[in-house]
C-alpha cells in the first residue's frame, strides 16, 4: 500500500512539473532594498508579474549565476532598469518574431 501510494505521488508530482515548469521559478520573497554595488554587477534581469502561478511582484536580478529577487517599487531599482533595458532577460533570445503579412 506505501508503495502504490508512493508512485502516485511521485506521478502526481511529475504531472505538475509537466504543466507548470514555471512553479518553483517564482520569487517567494522580496527584499524591498538593494546595494548600489550589487546592481552594478547584474548581468541580466526579468519582471515577475504578480498573476498565474507567481503570486509576488519582483525584479529578479541575476548576478553570476545567482538569482536576487528585490521590489519593483525601489525606485534606485526603476531608475536601473530604465537605463539597463537592453540586459532583460528574454525567454527566447535566439528566436525571431515573424512579420504580419495582409
Amino acid at each position: 500500500l506505501v508503495l502504490v501510494i508512493s508512485m502516485l505521488f511521485l506521478t502526481l508530482l511529475l504531472l505538475f512539473l509537466a504543466l507548470f515548469p514555471g512553479a518553483f521559478n517564482c520569487c517567494m520573497r522580496i527584499s524591498d532594498e538593494i546595494p548600489k554595488r550589487i546592481l552594478q554587477r547584474v548581468e541580466t534581469f526579468e519582471i515577475q508579474k504578480a498573476d498565474g502561478l507567481c503570486h509576488l511582484e519582483a525584479v529578479i536580478l541575476y548576478i553570476e549565476g545567482r538569482k536576487f529577487c528585490v521590489s519593483p517599487r525601489i525606485r534606485k531599482v526603476k531608475k536601473w532598469m530604465k537605463k539597463n533595458k537592453h540586459k532583460i532577460h528574454r525567454k527566447n533570445p535566439h528566436v525571431r518574431k515573424q512579420k504580419r503579412t495582409k
